[in-house]
């Protein structure tokens, strides 16, 4: 539960910063600091991601390898591969 309390408030702070950064858009702002913003907003979102894949780990994964089933451990590889 505190797991999604944290996502939910990573997702509310990028949604957040996607408004300033099409407020600076709309702006005309420095291109450079608009850039800044959305790799700010980018790495809150992989942070966020990651906190999701260690979730499903610690929860979904582990319970399903107890139980004989390694399906959801292929799954998560494929979902890192998409990281790298």
């Amino acid at each position: 539960m505190q797991d999604h309390k944290q996502v939910r408030k990573y997702l509310s702070i990028a949604k957040g910063q996607l408004d300033g950064i099409i407020k600076m858009i709309d702006e005309d702002r420095y291109c450079i600091d608009i850039s800044d913003q959305l790799m700010a907003t980018r790495a809150l979102l992989k942070k966020t991601n990651n906190l999701i894949i260690k979730n499903h780990i610690d929860n979904c994964v582990k319970d399903a390898i107890k139980h004989g089933n390694d399906d959801k451990l292929d799954e998560v590889i494929k979902v890192l591969e998409k990281q790298i």
